[in-house]
């Protein structure tokens, strides 16, 4: 940069004092300081200038250059004290109080199929049951073939299935599902252990069905399955008695009636007396020789009982519940009211 000649000294405090009103934060007041005040500022080079003048001439031209960088120094001055006061004063509009009580989070709460599911392990954790978990994607020879189901048989009408077009068989028929039921856990863990067996299975499950203020095409399921030397029907009757009693109230009334599922023999549904009126809460049954023989065992030594129930129609029993849709609509006034 050149010397500025001495009579730009007016010109440039001017401007420089005009630019200095637009700098509004501490980087552009150092960016404008070294422009107008700095080792090769422009009011720098002026007073430079001075010396180039004649002599009588200098006196005068100086007093006006240093007057004009006095008024700039402080100005400048003057202006970072304004940003500062300003930022100062943001900063304590935004600061926390730490002294001040904290704000406290809202809790989470469970959902009340999970309430019930819990409560339902825990009961049957009581009595010797193990808990065991499966695939939600399932063969359809675990989900009905092992399950006295075979292709073609009537009762796989009573399960609206979703298919999967992942896997086909050699003659071009579906081989997995969204399974329809928990049930396939009882071929799958005979099949993997020898008894004695006392295990419950929770879990999702899937129907492609239209819904309603009683059906989902998405619900769960709890499965239990016991297998031993000797296991009667009154050892499934007891056990789901005392399920019930411990759920519901030890005055409960229980009432067993005739019912078909192919994978029992004989089955029934077991009610419970509910303000009232006869509720069914779950299906069982005594496990069909079918089923032992396919994960091979003998019927001739080993009997058993399964039972299958859904949480989501007991939690509307116990807690007035009206419509099973309210479970997924995920709607936080519904899930409030549950811890």
């Amino acid at each position: 940069m050149t010397d500025a000649p001495p009579q730009d000294a007016a010109a440039i405090r001017d401007a420089a004092l005009d630019a200095l009103e637009r700098a509004g934060s501490a980087d552009a007041l150092e960016a404008w300081r070294v422009e107008y005040l700095g080792r090769s500022g422009r009011m720098t080079q002026v007073l430079r200038g001075v010396a180039q003048l004649p002599p009588d001439e200098r006196r005068a031209a100086g007093a006006a250059a240093n007057e004009a960088k006095t008024v700039l120094e402080q100005r400048l001055a003057d202006r970072r004290a304004e940003i500062e006061a300003a930022l100062a004063e943001g900063l304590g509009a935004d600061a926390i109080d730490v002294t001040l009580p904290g704000r406290p989070a809202p809790n989470g709460r469970y959902h009340p199929s999970t309430i019930v599911m819990r409560e339902i392990e825990a009961i049957f954790r009581g009595m010797g049951f193990q808990v065991a978990e499966g695939p939600e994607v399932e063969w359809d020879r675990y989900n009905f073939e092992m399950l006295n189901i075979p292709k073609d048989h009537p009762a796989r009408d009573m399960f609206d299935t979703f298919w999967l077009d992942a896997n086909r068989d050699p003659d071009g028929g579906f081989t997995t599902l969204l399974r329809t039921h928990t049930s396939p856990m009882q071929a799958r863990i005979m099949e993997a252990h020898q008894p004695p067996i006392r295990v419950i299975v929770p879990g999702k499950c899937y129907r492609y069905e239209a819904t309603d203020a009683t059906h989902e095409s998405q619900f769960h399921q709890i499965e239990g399955l016991a297998v031993d030397k000797g296991i009667t029907f009154a050892n499934l009757k007891h056990t789901l008695f005392q399920f019930a009693r411990q759920m519901f109230g030890p005055e409960t009334r229980i009432r067993f009636r005739c019912d078909y599922f192919p994978f029992v023999e004989p089955g029934v549904d077991m009610a419970i007396e509910w303000r009232g009126d006869w509720l069914e809460i779950l299906g069982a049954g005594m496990v069909h020789p079918n089923v032992l023989r396919a994960a091979g065992y003998d019927p001739d030594v080993y009997t058993g009982f399964a039972f299958g129930m859904g949480p989501e129609r007991i939690a509307m029993l116990k807690y007035g519940i009206n419509d099973v849709r309210h479970f997924l609509a995920n709607d936080v006034r519904f899930l409030r009211q549950f811890r």
